[in-house]
């Protein structure tokens, strides 16, 4: 029972560290404008932003996944290698919460040869799961747990590489 509560709170901790790093890059780097606050050159207002269906950015203000990837090209293209045929990291990643989430089910997709669309529609919408559960649902007899942890961490490792 204790072990299980441990694996439950390192799971938690690695998937904020993983939403966090999606949401806000390295913090105060040279490249990332002051910390916490929008990449230089960026509009510092919270309104303009935020506008509620505003192309590129999330109704916080945030910048979107296929924003991220936009400005990001040496991830998108390593995730491009990952992605179906005519499907671009941009596309793949519309409809995901943060950049974290969507680098994590793409390896997913890639590790168990899932459909990377079909992932998708599990992890996104109205119906939305979490990746273990889209991971149980899709593939029974793998091992959702340490999927999930696998691909967190390449997600983890690629945003950290492309940074470099």
């Amino acid at each position: 029972m204790k072990s299980l509560r441990f694996l439950n709170i390192g799971v938690i901790v690695l998937s904020s560290f993983v939403w966090g790093y999606a949401q806000h890059g390295r913090g105060g780097g040279a490249s990332s404008g002051h910390m916490g606050g929008p990449p230089s050159g960026a509009e510092s207002s919270g309104k303009s932003g935020s506008d509620h269906g505003q192309a590129g950015t999330t109704q916080s203000g945030k910048q979107s996944p296929d924003q991220l990837l936009n400005q990001n090209t040496k991830l998108s293209a390593n995730l491009q290698k990952l992605l179906p045929a005519g499907t671009t990291p941009q596309q793949a990643c519309s409809g995901f919460r943060n950049l974290g989430q969507c680098v994590a089910a793409i390896h997913v997709s890639h590790n168990l040869g899932i459909s990377f669309m079909d992932l998708r529609a599990k992890m996104t919408g109205s119906k939305s799961e979490s990746l273990g559960k889209a991971i149980k649902d899709l593939k029974p007899g793998a091992d959702a747990g340490a999927e999930k942890k696998k691909a967190e961490k390449q997600a983890k490792d690629d945003m950290n590489s492309s940074n470099s």
